[in-house]
């Protein structure tokens, strides 16, 4: 069975003019011809996203979309209608997100955060903006010190409310951001904590000593890069060290005593150097 809104490793089973069918258990799901790769043959079988056209009929391509179904992805607005509007997602058809769906007043070039759905009325591919409901941490999937995907959700008064791997929420505060960051924003990062009725913190990076053993490995080369000193240590300020090694104070610390400890680094009065 074919997946939707997904990506699926599927045969080739006819090739005419207009371009090559996918099996798909019936008549086959057309690939148009601008997409298929040079040199493809009955029998061959390739990794295609699937989706709908205008008319509602399952097309694959080897395009790649900026998000799947049941992503939550931050998409530009191509054109309003009164019936919702039209996003890029990076393939030649954009996805449509009606009115009865979106929160914010949408205007063409406007960025919005959504999530790529199945639409319930009509069986295709779309967007919302109605994140909420989607959202929840009744039941955790995650435990603390799990490396997750986060998603930067909205601003607060402590920091910003993240959505942890598509699915629950948590605070990444103030005082553990160390480079700009804006709505829509991905990276990794790891559960700081889960406090009472399932609250979570989160942080950017890795936890504990394996985030310390990877930033250990950009010191080593930036010292390296720089004939082995660089002129920063205990007393250096954290704008400093941010601005350099983009890194928080308090994890280049750890890091150089790691190195120290091991014998790869010396301290001296106005910064570290290659033993």
């Amino acid at each position: 069975m074919v997946r939707m809104g997904e990506y699926n490793l599927l045969k080739v089973i006819k090739v005419k003019d207009m371009g090559v069918f996918m099996d798909n258990g019936e008549e086959g799901i057309l690939m148009p011809k601008r997409f298929v790769p040079p040199g493809t043959r009955i029998g061959d079988q390739l990794n295609v996203f699937l989706y709908h056209d205008g008319e509602g009929r399952p097309i694959a391509t080897t395009q790649k979309p900026l998000g799947v179904l049941g992503d939550i992805v931050k998409l530009r607005a191509v054109s309003i209608t009164p019936q919702g509007a039209f996003l890029d997602w990076g393939l030649m058809k954009d996805l449509f997100i009606p009115k009865s769906a979106m929160v914010s007043f949408m205007r063409p070039m406007g960025e919005y955060l959504v999530k790529i759905v199945m639409d319930e009325q009509t069986g295709r591919i779309a967007a919302t903006e109605k994140l909420e409901r989607f959202l929840s941490n009744e039941t955790l999937t995650v435990s603390e010190k799990e490396e997750v995907d986060l998603l930067v959700y909205r601003q607060t008064e402590i920091g910003y409310e993240m959505v942890i791997n598509n699915r629950h929420k948590g605070i990444l505060h103030a005082n553990e951001i160390y480079r700009p960051i804006e709505i829509g924003d991905r990276f990794q990062g790891f559960i700081k904590k889960i406090l009472p009725e399932n609250k979570i913190d989160v942080a950017a990076g890795k936890p504990g000593y394996q985030r310390v053993e990877n930033e250990s490995e950009k010191i080593l080369r930036l010292l390296a890069e720089n004939n082995g000193y660089l002129p920063y240590y205990d007393k250096s300020s954290p704008e400093e060290i941010y601005e350099f090694f983009h890194i928080s104070k308090k994890t280049f610390k750890m890091t150089t005593g790691n190195l120290y400890k091991q014998k790869k680094i010396l301290f001296t009065e106005t910064g570290i150097k290659l033993t």
